[in-house]
């Protein structure tokens, strides 16, 4: 089941299965105001989450429901980790970032725990999974009415 990525570094470590499996403590809940799916285009993977946000417009209770890879659940626990409190600026910023990460293009995102998923950087396939929890969010967000 390891399979070792460029520099001789495994993909699924320890810590990474540790983060794939304990997804189950935030089941998706289609009752939340805001729900957003995204849909990797080279693996396949999905992803479907659910969102409540406090007054101020910051993510304040999450779901999801994960079809993916164990990169890509991995990516969803540390998205989950540490998604409440943040707006969708934030989440749009870190997207950004993160995205020019796995190209190569900018220094490692300060979102918290994202040295796990160092390894899949050199598996392009599994960029695409390891975004998708900051696409659904956004996908959501982008639903919430405008502050009047």
């Amino acid at each position: 089941m390891t399979a070792p990525a460029r520099g001789g570094s495994a993909l699924y470590t320890p810590d990474l299965l540790a983060l794939a499996v304990s997804l189950g403590t935030l089941p998706f809940d289609p009752s939340m105001p805001l729900i957003g799916e995204a849909r990797s285009r080279t693996c396949g993977s999905a992803l479907l989450l659910s969102a409540a946000l406090g007054d101020d417009r910051r993510i304040e209770r999450l779901g999801l429901r994960v079809s993916a890879c164990a990169v890509g659940q991995a990516a969803a626990a540390l998205f989950a980790n540490a998604a409440t409190g943040c707006a969708e600026d934030e989440i749009a910023a870190a997207r950004a970032q993160i995205a020019g990460w796995l190209a190569g293009l900018e220094p490692a995102s300060a979102w918290p725990g994202l040295s796990v998923l160092e390894p899949a950087r050199a598996h392009p396939a599994r960029h695409g999974a390891i975004l998708l929890p900051w696409d659904a969010a956004l996908a959501a967000l982008s639903k919430q009415e405008s502050p009047r």
